[in-house]
Parts: C-alpha cells; sequence; structure tokens
C-alpha cells in the first residue's frame, strides 16, 4: 500500500470565499496531476482564520457553504482524490442562544461530502477567541482513503489526549490534522514537540496542514509536518511561504510510515525576519494599497521599518521622508540620505522647523510663564504626523509606524505623533532584538533588495528621539537590556512586581516600568495594529482596562 497526501499550505484571504475556493480548486487539479489521493487544506480554508463576528452573521455562513459547494462541484472530475476542506458549518444554538456554527471539516470525494467533522476543542486564550463564534463539535470522523483509514482534527484538538485516542477507538490508522496555528517566536519548535506527544501518544503518525500568510495582526508560518508514530520528525514544509506538500504513507508491519521533504531549520533571526516580512506584505497587498511611506529619522527603528518594506514590498512601492527639526543632528539628515540610496527608494525631506515655530508663537500667548517641556517635544513629533499623514490622503500610500514593543509598553511614543500611521511592523519587537534583527539584516540579503542596508551609524549610535538638546532614549527610560527584561516578563509571563523584584532587578526600574505600562494603557488602544510575534503582543491577546487602579 503507498498513498499520497498532498498538504496544500494555502495563503487564504478571510472573506474572499470566491478566491479562497478557486485556491482549494487550483490545489486539488494540480496535487491529483502529480498523483496524490488525499488533499488537506487549512483549518477554516473557506472562510480565512479568523473571520470574528463575520461568523455571527447568517448570510456569511450561507456564503461558505455555497463556496463548498463550488469545491466540490468543480472537483468532481478528480477521480480518487479525497479533498478535507476547512469551513464554518451552521448548526442549531442550544436554547436558542450561543453560537450558531461549528468550526467545521467537510471530506469531498468526486463531487460527495462524505463524512463531516466539528472541531471539539475550542481554544480561548491568546489570540484566539473560539467560544465566541463556535459550538463545540462532538465524536469522531474517520473515513477511508485507498484502504487507509485516516482520522481527522481539527488544531487545537491535537493538543489533547481525549480527540485523538477517539479517532483511534474509531478505527483510524492516520491522524489528518487541519490548522490555522498562528506564529510566535519559537512556536514551531513547540508544535512540532506537540505533535510528537500526540503521535507517541497514540500510536499513530501524524500529518499537520498549516495555514500560511498574514491577518491583520496575526501571521501563520506554514510549517506543515509529518510525524511518524515513534514521535520522529519524518518531513517539514517551508516557513512563511505557500507550498504543496507532499507525504508519502506506507505500511509497515508496526505502522504506516511517512516519509517527506525536510525543510532546513532558519535561525531564530532569519524566521523573526520572514514573519514580519510576509506580515506585513499581506496587509497591505490584501487591503489593496498601492504603496507605504514612512517618515525616516535616521534612527535604528525607522531604519529596520525601512529594510522590512522594501524586502515585503519591494523599492518602488516605498517612499520616505526626513522631517528635520531644529534638534535632528546632521549625522541623522546623512544616514538617512544614504540608506535610502542604498535601497533605491524615493526620499524626500521637508523641515519642521517653519511650522513648529509658528505653532510655537501660536500657543504663546496661552503658555505664557510656562516654561518648555515635552509639550514643546510632542509638537514637533505631531507636526510630522500631519506631514505623513497628508501623504498618505494625497498619494493613497500607507503609512508605516516606525515604535517597537519597548517604546509602546512604556508609552515612549506620542499621541497623533510618531504613531500616526495604519500599520505598525515593528510594534511587537523589542528594542534589543530590533539590534539583534538590524545587524542580521546588514549581514544578509534574504530578498535580494540590497545587502547591508543600514549605515552602521545606526546602529551604533545612543538612540534618541532628537526632540531636545543633547536627548538620548536612556534620560528616560532604564538601559534597554533592563527594560526589555522588566518587559518580557510582565507582559508575556504574567510575572508580579514582587516576582521581578525576588529575580533581582532593582526596585526603582521595576516601579518605573511598571507604573509606566500601566500609564499608557490609553496610547496603546489608539495604536496602529503590527504584526504578533512573540507570545504575548499588544493586541488582541493584551485586554486591560485604560481605567484601572489595580497594580499587581
Amino acid at each position: 500500500m503507498s498513498l499520497k497526501i498532498c498538504v496544500a499550505q494555502l495563503n487564504l484571504v478571510v472573506g474572499d470565499l470566491p478566491g479562497n475556493a478557486r485556491q482549494i480548486i487550483d490545489a486539488a487539479h494540480t496535487a491529483h496531476a502529480q498523483g496524490a489521493r488525499l488533499l488537506l487544506t487549512p483549518e477554516l480554508a473557506i472562510s480565512g482564520y479568523i473571520a470574528e463576528d463575520l461568523f455571527l452573521r447568517p448570510a456569511f455562513i450561507a456564503a461558505c457553504d455555497d463556496a463548498l459547494n463550488r469545491v466540490a462541484r468543480e472537483t468532481a472530475g478528480l477521480g480518487g482524490l479525497t479533498i478535507v476542506v476547512g469551513h464554518p458549518s451552521a448548526v442549531a444554538p442550544v436554547d436558542d442562544v450561543g453560537p450558531r456554527c461549528a468550526n467545521a471539516a467537510s471530506v469531498l470525494c468526486e463531487g460527495r461530502r462524505v463524512a463531516h467533522y466539528a472541531k471539539r476543542l475550542l481554544p480561548n486564550y491568546e489570540v484566539f477567541d473560539e467560544r465566541r463564534y463556535f459550538t463545540p463539535g462532538q465524536g469522531s470522523c474517520v473515513f477511508t482513503v485507498d484502504g487507509v483509514r485516516v482520522g481527522l482534527l481539527i488544531c487545537e484538538d491535537a493538543w489533547f489526549d481525549e480527540p485523538a485516542a477517539a479517532a483511534r477507538q474509531a478505527g483510524a490508522e492516520l491522524l489528518a490534522v487541519i490548522n490555522a496555528s498562528p506564529y510566535h517566536q519559537g512556536k514551531g519548535a513547540e508544535r512540532e514537540a506537540a505533535m510528537a506527544r500526540r503521535a507517541r501518544a497514540s500510536g499513530l503518525p501524524l500529518v499537520y496542514a498549516n495555514l500560511v500568510g498574514g491577518q491583520d495582526e496575526v501571521v501563520f508560518d506554514g510549517r506543515s509536518l509529518a510525524i511518524g508514530a515513534d514521535g520522529q520528525l519524518a518531513g517539514r514544509a517551508a516557513s512563511f511561504k505557500e507550498n504543496l506538500f507532499f507525504v508519502q504513507a506506507s505500511r509497515a508491519a508496526a505502522a504506516i510510515e511517512l516519509k517527506a521533504d525536510m525543510a532546513p531549520e532558519p535561525t531564530p533571526e532569519a524566521e523573526l525576519w520572514e514573519a514580519l516580512v510576509l506580515g506585513l506584505r499581506d496587509y497591505v497587498d490584501k487591503n489593496g494599497f498601492a504603496g507605504v511611506a514612512l517618515g525616516l529619522s535616521g534612527g535604528l527603528d525607522s531604519a529596520l521599518v525601512l529594510a522590512l518594506a522594501v524586502d515585503a514590498l519591494g523599492a518602488a512601492r516605498v517612499r520616505t521622508l526626513m522631517m528635520p527639526s531644529p534638534y535632528t543632528a546632521g549625522m541623522s539628515v546623512e544616514d538617512a540620505h544614504e540608506m535610502a540610496r542604498r535601497l533605491g527608494v524615493r526620499h524626500d525631506e521637508l523641515s519642521i522647523r517653519p511650522a513648529f515655530e509658528t505653532l510655537r508663537a501660536t500657543l504663546a500667548p496661552l503658555f505664557a510663564g510656562r516654561g518648555e517641556d515635552v509639550t514643546e517635544e510632542n509638537i514637533q513629533a505631531r507636526v510630522r504626523g500631519v506631514l505623513l499623514m497628508a501623504l498618505s490622503n494625497k498619494l493613497g500610500h500607507l503609512i508605516l509606524t516606525t515604535g517597537n514593543k519597548s517604546e509602546y509598553a512604556v508609552g515612549y511614543c506620542t499621541l497623533y505623533g510618531d504613531m500616526c500611521g495604519g500599520f505598525a511592523p515593528i510594534k511587537d519587537v523589542a528594542k534589543t532584538t530590533a539590534y539583534r534583527l538590524a545587524r542580521w539584516r546588514n549581514a544578509h540579503d534574504p530578498h535580494g533588495t540590497g545587502a547591508n542596508p543600514m549605515p552602521e551609524r545606526i546602529i551604533t549610535r545612543a538612540p534618541s528621539a532628537e526632540l531636545r538638546e543633547g536627548q538620548t532614549d536612556q534620560d528616560s527610560l532604564p538601559p534597554y537590556e533592563v527594560l526589555d527584561a522588566i518587559v518580557a516578563r510582565y507582559v508575556e509571563d504574567n510575572a508580579s512586581i514582587a516576582d521581578l523584584l525576588a529575580e533581582g532587578f532593582a526596585a526603582a526600574d521595576v516601579e518605573r516600568v511598571t507604573r509606566l505600562i500601566k500609564a499608557s494603557e490609553y496610547k496603546r488602544q489608539q495604536a496602529a495594529v503590527g504584526t504578533r510575534v512573540t507570545r504575548r503582543s499588544f493586541g488582541k491577546d493584551w485586554r486591560y482596562p485604560m481605567t484601572n487602579r489595580y497594580r499587581v
């Protein structure tokens, strides 16, 4: 016995039901032509993951069913091919309350629905909110392809023992798991370890089909898998790329054996870079923007965002604007110009001095008797925001904000100033990680857009907002190594102030950083969306009240 399985690692678009159906149909035709007998598509492939409150609209569920029927019709002639398609499915709510659909999958063969399964375990943590939308399924789904009994699971079902054990009890010899499992740093290794445990516990080999692509703040890495019954990795698809990943299953004495190609394990920096590139590219392209623009300051963060933008979109779709103030160092102007030249993007320069001085003069009667303070610093940032948004309105460019996670954590950013824009590519990247990524990108050119794009001085000089004479970030903040360590423990790990003190952090640093995190919530809730790459970003998985007197 030999069964060829194809995993369609697709980049789907939420709500593009005709387009998603077309991708599945095209994958089916290609898989069939290459001899596959089983095709697996990602979780909720018809609707895209996750369609949020679209799932609450009966018309949307009906339209998804129409799209599924189209897939069935247009693959009916592919003799011998079985297709697993993820989609929402209408259900009757319990006592006429609660969700009216299931996170489901249908098994199609030659135009017929031969089996159906509803996801049993609904995640409701991190970025997941599935209990708001779906009713949990019950029971198992086992179907036969070329004499092999295949047990179907959906994502979270495979992270726990019971669904896989129930599939085996129902006669499964092989597990097929369809997924929309989002990326964060280290998630690929976690996923492989979890699926290895599942294979060993159930005694069944496992084929894992994952989604790829960006959806708002979430990015999916693909990295589909084949794992033997002994828990050994038998194959891995490429990360962050659409792919038809083929797995050969053959019957052996002990269990069905799997063989597949093995994509190499990327370095942490290479993996993170590709996550950020794909998240940015898909947000721009799926929302129909012709190009992007950003304020290029001569500092590290905007340099990193520019390199990401060019890798994601190409130089022709990116433009930069340098907006020097009276406090902008000459080296900042020089380095911004040089980086734009190296990457081949259009670069313009507009001084904010006239507007800044006009605003100061306008406000002078109201500020009489008061010295200059952070108010004048923020006016400069807000003048830049006005100029960038005018550029966006006139030319249709999406403005990229350049703040990092360290700044968003403690509010080291100006509302309606440097926070202006529609997408924040490094919003979930700590400053220390930004330095590491900058050095990695200068040493590598993964997309062929230009080697060593960042002048060395951008990376080595002391970071500064340059909003007053002689300013550096460390005038207002602890060293970034300390700040980022506290943010990681407090934000991502839910460590308490007592925990941080016990771990040896200075009491003054802990008090300052945690106080600023709490006080900056109102800013973060008005911030642009940005790609999530850690276990907990300032987005869907960070939901704190702005009005709040509790500190822990």
